[in-house]
């Protein structure tokens, strides 16, 4: 049986849930959310969204007690009101720290031992205040991280070369926020690095597109839901399914003494190993400054 918490259905916890249910994911899903009317509107939305389907999922009424045996808890819990007209993570921070702060105690007390994957922004700090808070291994806490990131920027190679999504190969790294970066050293079309066909100039117009692709959604709906929803429900496919998926999720990196989105691979008891890439001169100087953005937001707290 395979039961799933999201804590914060809003915009990305609503579609998320969709998306689980959609595609077959979840057999049991608990909603939570600090606007009662709001979760029992989507309860309801989601069970009438299943009639004459062949499966159903069972949407239980909240209770901090089902938290005790979900196999994973969905942390999208935020305010995207906070950031209208500003991209400043700090201010996501200043209230994102105290909802964080509340669940990560309420999850403890819990009992809950399964996997953690946290949505909510600042992705990266919010993912380690999280993991401090539960107590839970670091390996079964992490974040979207850079998934989302990462399928923008194969959203505007896939455009500029006229070619599939899919067959880009490639990272972006970092933060989920301004310090993030594309290791255009990782990037490879049927095995042939993009850097022998663009030149770093060309290169940065595509990183600049693939920021804009966040903004063309931000900015028109107020927010971004599907891409997210589509990373995370990717990665709760990878736990479900023991896949051993590799992907750029927000997980705890040793070296650095930080969670920071990097390729990891998943599997059914969390993170079983990251992945360090060969990285230029360039892209050395930018991680560093990345990590240190990291350090200094979760400083913050």
């Amino acid at each position: 049986m395979r039961k799933i918490a999201i804590i914060g259905v809003g915009n990305v916890g609503s579609t998320t849930a969709h998306t689980l249910i959609e595609r077959n994911l979840v057999d049991e899903l608990v909603l939570f959310d600090q606007h009662k009317k709001i979760v029992f509107a989507e309860i309801n939305d989601l069970i009438d969204g299943q009639i004459g389907r062949s499966s159903q999922t069972k949407l239980i009424e909240p209770s901090l007690a089902e938290l005790t045996d979900c196999d994973i808890i969905i942390f999208s819990a935020g305010d995207i009101s906070l950031l209208q007209g500003t991209s400043d993570r700090f201010i996501e921070l200043n209230f994102t720290k105290k909802v964080a702060k509340e669940w990560g105690q309420k999850i403890k007390e819990s009992g809950f031992k399964g996997i953690l994957v946290n949505i909510t922004n600042p992705c990266d700090v919010i993912t380690q205040y999280l993991q401090q808070i539960t107590g839970l291994p670091k390996n079964q806490v992490f974040g979207t991280g850079t998934t989302l990131d990462t399928s923008r920027m194969r959203h505007a190679v896939s455009q500029k070369l006229n070619v599939h999504p899919s067959s880009i190969e490639g990272y972006v790294l970092g933060e989920h926020g301004e310090s993030q970066f594309v290791a255009w050293s990782s990037v490879r079309i049927a095995g042939i690095p993009i850097e022998e066909s663009f030149s770093q100039t060309e290169l940065d117009e595509l990183e600049v597109a693939a920021r804009k692709g966040g903004w063309i959604t931000f900015s028109g709906k107020g927010y971004t839901s599907f891409g997210i929803a589509n990373a995370a429900s990717t990665i709760v496919e990878a736990i479900l399914n023991d896949s051993q998926l590799i992907a750029p999720v927000s997980n705890y990196n040793d070296t650095n003494q930080a969670y920071v989105g990097h390729p990891a691979q998943i599997s059914s008891s969390g993170i079983v190993k990251d992945f360090d890439l060969s990285l230029n001169t360039l892209e050395k100087q930018k991680w560093q400054k990345t990590i240190e953005t990291i350090h200094f937001m979760y400083n913050s707290i």
